[in-house]
């Protein structure tokens, strides 16, 4: 075993690494990391450790004594921990996975080959299926991810809290706007130009966001359907959480300040406020009164930090080949869904997506 603990070891350059961070779960380890191992294809496999306090370490030590590991001192959540961990990588790929994921056989050259096939592809993510309901689209990334004309995240496959069935519906190869961070197959050169994951983010929605960056420096995210995993989620925060609302919410606002077009900028920003506010009543209105407070904070953390969300704004520029419009849905998804019971996306119209 390598460890890594911030000294740069020199390794041999690899095509596909993949790298999986790693807080306090022993247990996903052991269950999902030896579907990785046995279906690795002689790519490098990786944990970064975010400064585990329970025997993780131990039991890679171990069982696992072939998987290279990168020791972090300190738990910095999901975006710091994987900027710290692939600046001591070199590979031509990145595949950020989470220790959540059991992959099938061959799950990573199908994406090899479509990353292969084309340099303006930047990323792309396999079809993600629920551990649960295996014969479902799991929550985070489904069939691909998109966004609304107010920055609000869905995807082909789940909409909110509609999960569809995999009947092969979404088994086209396709563009899409943003890949998950379950499982995001990335050039390696591109997630550092862009500058890695956004470590004010912390946890939920910083894959969004650097897809955003990506596409308006001119490139493509795509779906590949021919790749499958199964992912649990919610294995670091519960869906039900309201820290995981607020980072939510909070980052969602973050990522919508940073990447989009100037043109209407304001008076997005200003109706997302108003969405979220109906949003937060409605929590209250359901019983969930720490899910309103969430919402909240979320606008407060926001707004205290503004003044340096648009510094980043205007940094961002200079990398801004065109403000993608690409993958983007022209209608509102909240009213869509919840008023209009849209709940599958091939029920949204297709010309609607720019």
């Amino acid at each position: 075993m390598i460890i890594f603990d911030n000294h740069l070891i020199a390794i041999p350059e690899l095509k596909v690494a993949v790298v999986i961070l790693n807080w306090n779960g022993r247990s996903f380890l052991e269950k999902f990391l030896p579907s990785v191992v046995n279906n690795n294809n002689g790519y490098s496999v990786i944990v970064a450790d975010n400064a585990s306090t329970d025997d993780s370490l131990q039991f890679l030590n171990k069982h696992y004594p072939a998987v290279q590991v990168i020791s972090m001192p300190f738990n910095n959540g999901f975006a710091k921990g994987y900027n710290d961990a692939l600046k001591q990588v070199k590979a031509e790929y990145y595949v950020l996975l989470n220790s959540d994921v059991e992959v099938s056989p061959g799950w990573i050259q199908p994406l090899e080959k479509l990353m292969d096939s084309d340099t303006s592809i930047a990323a792309c993510q396999p079809k993600i299926l629920s551990h649960v309901r295996r014969g479902f689209f799991e929550y985070a990334g489904a069939a691909g991810g998109y966004i609304d004309k107010y920055g609000y995240a869905f995807c082909r496959g789940r909409i909110f809290s509609s999960y569809e069935e995999d009947l092969g519906q979404y088994n086209d190869s396709c563009e899409i706007f943003w890949a998950t961070g379950a499982c995001l197959f990335i050039r390696a050169e591109l997630f550092h130009k862009a500058g890695g994951l956004d470590e004010d983010f912390f946890a939920h929605m910083e894959e969004i966001d650097l897809c955003w960056r990506i596409k308006n420096m001119g490139y493509k995210i795509m779906y590949c359907p021919d790749s499958k995993v199964y992912h649990v989620g919610g294995g670091t925060l519960s869906k039900v959480s309201p820290q995981k609302t607020f980072l939510n919410f909070r980052n969602n606002l973050f990522l919508l300040c940073k990447n989009h077009s100037s043109q209407y900028f304001w008076s997005k920003l200003f109706l997302r406020g108003i969405l979220d506010g109906i949003a937060g009543f409605a929590f209250l209105l359901s019983g969930n009164g720490n899910h309103f407070i969430a919402v909240l904070r979320a606008h407060f953390s926001f707004y205290g930090s503004f003044g340096k969300t648009m510094r980043k704004r205007k940094a961002l520029k200079q990398q801004v080949k065109t403000y993608t419009t690409s993958c983007i849905y022209r209608k509102s998804i909240v009213f869509d869904y919840f008023l209009r019971k849209k709940n599958k996306f091939s029920e949204l119209d297709p010309s609607l997506f720019k």
